[in-house]
């Protein structure tokens, strides 16, 4: 027979462990088996009816206690200089606990009114009942400058790379942190204006050569104007919002909703949960729950934070940081979603069939608890039979669900056929001192395709609840490839002797069926890559044109208003639409909506360049150590004045300058995308294999530039500049044509949408 623990040891056990509290945790750790676990569950009761506990979702934890991960306020030091700090939070009905700041070397400075997010770890034996490490500040918002450093005789100045930025910082001996002469800083604001009558300035950061890796980012930032730095106004309207109750609200706080995202990241908007659907009449069927921030509950029309938030449009990332729509307060604290704290959500509650096909579903506005902050690939380890003590409670209530549910929207996905391109995504891994480490595919994982899945079906439910309310929206719209860009890939499929269907109304399924049918082959990369080039640009308008790359007639977003403005409008939307409160759409809104979807619609591209831009720049740093070694790729653009190389190892883009092949004029064919040698008839096109040597790596500017040595694994034909002869020693790399390639390309056709 197990020995059944006293009420004291049990109490001792949630305190210490506050992650591992469902019923089956606590009967593991003291080892009760078989019929012992009745006793257990008697005392369990007996705790929560005592007031000791509180049950949610199975797991019991202390209302006393603080969760592992709180925001907390630090307060005055007391007369040791030790920093203590008060939790924003507390739900207990006893004493508010105290907690002590440990700090870490090297850390950054806190003081009184800081708030921060912290790790707790309760404590015993001292006049304090928790230790608080920091994880990051909250709110904090001083001005900040980047720029070159000019060490002079007291000290030096900062000299903005920031064009707009006519004045320098000045920046006092002691403040410096050891800066030298021409290195990037970064810096912020340490004062009022100087004798100078500029301002003072203390360093923060030393980035180095403004050409180095760490550097790349803050450039791009400051070269495309995405705004970083929050107006103080913004930020005290953020710091002043505070928790939400459940007035007004739909209480989901005992269901087991959980967060799946990257395991680095920063903050936690969306939450799901599925469970087989009890109804008689839908054998088979599903019921999926998607939860998503109700940031439109804190940044109401009209305020500061809306101002910025619409400025910004959007959030950037960036390898090495994320340059967010709203302030770290929001963002990070309310509105996003630590374990086991409560937060306002508005969610979608969808009934599927065992098809996968929606059969209905209603829109709340609620208050959620997350049972779990989970990353993709420990829940995929967890289904896989990979299990952790983090993840083993999860399995069978939560994730086993989930996957469930997928499998039946797989049906409906297949049914519809989407556009599935094969491109693989690049993640570049950063050391600590910002260097590339290495560049990486990252894995796509059935946990990705499953909240893809889940978060698509919300925002369809969302355009189809607004269109049916007759609410104003802004769609997320994809419309069908121009007639000349459908030419082009139907010429390339030809050339690769792969047909695309013509003569009809294009659907995505005729570009998949081109995609199989060059899966496994040579020219899969080729295809994959042509038909993403011939996809128009997605953007956000009031008027409905559907979504042409996801087959979806009805679609808006949703799913993320902590990051994209449009999901915020399509909040308020939902709120408006079914009287939540005061919050919703303003008239004022609703006139200006063509703009505000242009305007945000162009932020979206800004960020989309500026990170492409700081990836081609990470790359040309990784790569500049490896100028002369030679690697494999395929060509994927042409122009006149080169072939560019998409190489296999990184996924990095390199020019072929012309100038540099061979010894022979190239005439450039627009129509048929290639570049052809007037002696030797050496054809560049798109899609060739291709071996090339790296020339020049440029970090500040993004370029590689490569010298072309091998064509499908033959070498290059020499031919005689001008002299409009082939020469007898060249040797013509063959390549596959279409008779009717000239002929297409030159057909031109002009079609109106009427909209």
């Amino acid at each position: 027979m197990s020995r059944i623990p006293s009420k004291a040891e049990i109490l001792d056990w949630i305190s210490a462990h506050p992650t591992q509290t469902a019923k089956r945790d606590i009967a593991k750790a003291f080892g009760i088996k078989g019929a012992d676990r009745i006793d257990l569950k008697r005392l369990l009761k007996e705790l929560e009816a005592e007031g000791h506990l509180q049950k949610r979702n199975k797991t019991y934890r202390d209302p006393e206690q603080l969760p592992p991960v709180t925001l907390l306020q630090i307060k005055a030091p007391d007369d040791n200089g030790d920093l203590y700090a008060e939790p924003m939070e507390w739900h207990g009905e006893g004493v508010e606990p105290v907690v002590l700041l440990v700090t870490a070397a090297g850390g950054p400075a806190l003081g009184q009114g800081d708030r921060i997010l912290a790790r707790l770890s309760k404590v015993e034996g001292t006049d304090h009942h928790y230790e608080a490490r920091l994880i990051r500040r909250i709110g904090v918002n001083p001005k900040r400058v980047i720029g070159i450093f000019r060490k002079g005789a007291e000290g030096g100045r900062i000299v903005p790379i920031d064009k707009s930025s006519s004045n320098e910082w000045t920046v006092a001996a002691d403040v410096m942190q050891g800066a030298r002469d021409g290195e990037l800083v970064e810096a912020e604001q340490a004062g009022p204006k100087g004798r100078m009558g500029l301002p003072r300035a203390r360093i923060v950061a030393r980035l180095g050569d403004p050409s180095a890796p760490k550097a790349v980012s803050l450039i791009a930032i400051h070269q495309h104007g995405i705004p970083d730095a929050f107006p103080d106004k913004v930020v005290a309207e953020a710091n002043a919002a505070k928790p939400m109750g459940l007035t007004g609200r739909e209480d989901l706080r005992e269901m087991p909703l959980i967060t799946i995202d990257p395991a680095d990241a920063r903050d936690h908007d969306d939450a799901c949960y599925a469970e087989a659907d009890s109804d008689p009449k839908n054998p088979g069927g599903h019921i999926i729950w998607v939860a998503i921030a109700d940031v439109a509950a804190y940044v109401t029309p009209g305020s500061a934070l809306d101002r910025e938030a619409r400025k910004r449009g959007n959030s950037s990332y960036f390898p090495d940081r994320v340059v967010p729509m709203l302030p770290d307060r929001l963002s990070g604290d309310l509105c996003s979603w630590h374990e086991g704290v409560p937060r306002p959500c508005l969610a979608v509650c969808m009934q599927i069939d065992a098809a996968g096909n929606k059969i209905s579903h209603r829109f709340v506005r609620a208050l959620m608890q997350s049972d779990a902050s989970l990353h993709y690939a420990e829940v995929q380890d967890a289904m896989d039979g990979q299990l952790t003590e983090r993840t083993e409670r999860f399995l069978e209530p939560v994730i086993k669900p989930l996957y469930a549910a997928y499998e039946a929207l797989k049906q409906a996905r297949a049914e519809r056929e989407p556009l599935d391109l094969d491109l693989p995504e690049r993640k570049i891994i950063l050391s600590d001192s910002g260097e590339v480490t290495s560049v990486a595919f990252r894995d796509r994982l059935d946990a990705h395709r499953l909240i893809e899945e889940f978060m698509i079906l919300a925002n369809v439910s969302a355009a189809e609840t607004l269109i049916k309310k007759l609410s104003p929206l802004l769609f997320r719209v994809h419309e069908e490839p121009a007639p000349q860009k459908l030419e082009a890939l139907r010429e390339t499929a030809l050339a690769a002797g792969l047909p695309l269907a013509k003569g009809q109304v294009l659907q995505t399924r005729h570009l998949n069926a081109l995609l199989n049918s060059a899966a496994g082959t040579d020219d899969a990369e080729l295809i994959n890559i042509s038909a993403l080039r011939s996809m128009q640009q997605a953007y956000y308008t009031p008027e409905n044109f559907g979504h042409f790359g996801l087959a979806l007639r009805n679609y808006a977003h949703f799913t993320s208003p902590i990051r994209r403005y449009a999901d915020l409008i399509v909040h308020r939307s939902l709120v408006s639409a079914h009287g939540w409160g005061d919050d919703g759409l303003s008239p004022a809104e609703i006139d200006g909506l063509d703009e505000t979807a242009t305007h945000i619609s162009e932020t979206e591209r800004r960020s989309m360049i500026a990170e492409r831009d700081t990836t081609d720049r990470y790359l040309a740093a990784y790569l500049s150590e490896r100028v002369g070694n030679e690697f494999t790729g395929r060509i994927s653009g042409i122009a006149r004045f080169g072939a560019f190389v998409k190489m296999d190892e990184t996924g990095a883009d390199g020019l072929v300058p012309v100038r540099t092949i061979g010894r022979e004029y190239f005439n450039f064919d627009a129509d048929a995308g290639a570049l052809i040698g007037v002696d030797t008839g050496l054809t560049l096109s798109i899609g060739q294999r291709v071996t090339v040597r790296l020339t020049q790596a440029a970090p500040v500017t993004g370029g590689l530039e490569l010298e072309l040595l091998a064509i499908e694994g033959e070498g290059l034909p020499k031919g005689r500049s001008g002299s409009g002869r082939r020469s007898p020693a060249g040797r013509h790399i063959k390549r596959k044509s279409s008779k009717s390639k000239h002929k297409a390309a030159k057909v031109k056709r002009k079609v109106e949408r009427k909209r």
